[in-house]
């Protein structure tokens, strides 16, 4: 093994010389750092030197990953994570990880995303670095959101700031508040042209916040990157609120950057909004013309998949507004089916890695023939308490466990929500589409549930239609924002591929304790239910 540069000979300094003009100069000019890296990684490998390949594929990784070539970052990372894996849990690996689970999810295979997000988590743990924890928190937040769940999104986000307080630094910090306003730009474009306008001012508004208060710490790291990512997310919100010439400004000087700097794909972000802007000012020609260049020069590129829907939408408005009824649909059609390739790939995902992490849990049982009779007995009275359909508990589940939530909450006086949620006109549903696609909504609806709450909270299956929650340790407003990000997902989700023409909604009402009696809290939530019934379905009602 060598201790120095200088033991490695001719061509072991010519390595480091490669290296350190890749760093220096990769940033600021990402086609140069790229071939500059790349070249030392090639030497590197035939060279057999270990140390400098590991520099040099984390420098490549990192410039494919900001030029937007995600195929090409996906590549290298493959054939470096074996070599970084077998130096331990270390810094640079969570890095690694983080890029590899970001750029998976901007092309659309949550499977590899998840998967990397979550060994990111698990060295990051390793560790116990409460600064890549953080990170890596808001890697699976960000995950989420590609997958069409901002809600999600912003509560993992939410726990990562919170994990740290007042001892972020300047990166955490600037990585924290540009992924909340890229996650409330997504709940926008989620929600748009939807009903949803108050919702959709909302979620522009906190991404407008969150990006002002990402500029100061991405000044502070004195990196380029985060800032044009930053004033791009600022300049594409101010276009949505109308606010013209101020985003045009904005666009443009962080267009410039990108261009100086390499970075394509934020360059083809920055130019879609430019042509949506183009189109609020009624400059239909000149906004189609642009949209044009833009899906013709990414053809075949890696475009995420956010910005190509953007493209798609922008095209099908401007081709409507311009009369080409062909032309429009077209491009309608492809929203269209980008919206149904995310569903299906989210729904893959979410199932296959459910099912790993089920496996590895089961196999970290104990040996023996003692510990797996114990297991299955586990097993037995497991099954007793659970809804056999939905994998919730029942009544028996209730019975076994509320009374000691209760006595707890009321011993520390501290506060407990019970939800009781009802599928709106389930029985008509059951009669229009089959009992066998009724049973699968209550399973939506559970699987639901279990994603977006925590593990001790109570989730029962309390009647045909109707499911309990019990939420320990919530106060009502908590438990209110709770109900209402599972009551939009439910009303946003894609029914109809389950069915044509199904439509669910829910209605949900909430009781806080005290009074600390069962009950009394369950009637004063049915009581709630049946007020948002009578007010129209569809909403969360408090007691």
């Amino acid at each position: 093994m060598r201790d120095t540069f200088s033991s490695m000979g001719q061509q072991g300094r010519q390595i480091a010389e490669g290296l350190e003009q890749a760093r220096s100069l990769g940033d600021g000019d990402l086609p140069l750092g790229i071939a500059l890296a790349r070249q030392a990684w090639d030497e590197a490998v035939e060279q057999g030197y270990v140390e400098e390949q590991l520099e040099a594929g984390r420098l490549l990784s990192r410039f494919h990953m900001r030029r937007g070539e995600l195929s090409e970052m996906l590549q290298v990372a493959q054939q470096l994570l074996p070599l970084q894996r077998a130096q331990g849990a270390s810094t640079p690996l969570c890095h690694l990880l983080r890029t590899m689970a970001l750029g998976a999810a901007e092309l659309g295979d949550f499977e590899t995303a998840l998967a990397c997000a979550n060994e990111n988590m698990a060295a990051a743990r390793e560790l116990g670095d409460p600064r890549l924890v953080s990170v890596a928190l808001n890697a699976i937040g960000a995950c989420f959101e590609r997958m069409g769940d901002p809600w999600q999104a912003v509560r993992l986000m939410n726990e990562a700031t919170a994990l740290l307080g007042g001892q972020a630094t300047d990166y955490e910090l600037m990585v924290a508040q540009n992924n909340l306003a890229t996650v409330a730009l997504g709940t926008y474009h989620l929600l748009n042209h939807s009903g949803h306008e108050r919702e959709c001012k909302e979620a522009l508004q906190r991404a407008l916040d969150h990006a002002l208060q990402a500029r100061p710490h991405a000044l502070a790291l004195a990196d380029p990157y985060p800032l044009a990512l930053t004033d791009g997310n600022r300049g594409e919100v101010l276009m949505h609120l109308g606010r013209l010439d101020e985003a045009e400004d904005l666009l443009l000087s962080a267009l410039e950057v990108d261009r100086q700097c390499g970075y394509l794909a934020l360059s083809w972000r920055v130019r879609c909004s430019l042509a949506e802007l183009a189109l609020k000012r009624g400059h239909l020609a000149e906004a189609l013309a642009d949209l044009q260049a833009l899906l013709h020069e990414t053809q075949g590129r890696d475009l995420g998949g956010t910005t190509l829907m953007r493209l798609q939408q922008a095209s099908y408005r401007a081709h409507k507004a311009l009369g080409h009824g062909e032309a429009a649909l077209l491009h309608l059609e492809q929203v269209q089916f980008l919206e149904h390739r995310r569903g299906v790939a989210q729904l893959m995902a979410q199932a296959r890695f459910f099912v790993s992490r089920l496996e590895a849990e089961q196999s970290c049982g104990g040996a023996g023939a003692e510990s797996a009779t114990v297991m299955r007995a586990q097993v037995d009275d497991d099954e007793l308490l659970r809804d056999p359909l939905t994998g919730l508990g029942n009544r028996r589940c209730m019975e076994s466990r509320m009374p000691a939530l209760m006595r707890a909450a009321e011993r520390g006086e501290a506060p407990l929500t019970l939800a009781l949620i009802d599928v709106d006109r389930l029985a008509a549903i059951n009669a229009e589409h089959g009992t066998a696609v009724g049973d699968r909504v209550l399973q939506a609806l559970a699987q639901m549930l279990k994603d977006n709450t925590r593990g001790r909270d109570l989730l029962l299956r309390w009647s045909g239609e109707e499911i309990l929650v019990v939420l320990p340790d919530t106060i009502p407003d908590r438990a209110f924002e709770v109900c209402e990000r599972l009551r939009q997902a439910v009303e946003g989700c894609r029914w109809s591929e389950l069915s044509p023409g199904l439509d669910v909604t829910l209605s949900i009402g909430l009781a806080n304790a005290p009074p600390y009696a069962t009950d009394l809290l369950i009637a004063r939530a049915h009581s709630a239910m049946e007020r948002a019934k009578h007010l129209g379905r569809n909403l969360v009602a408090l007691a």
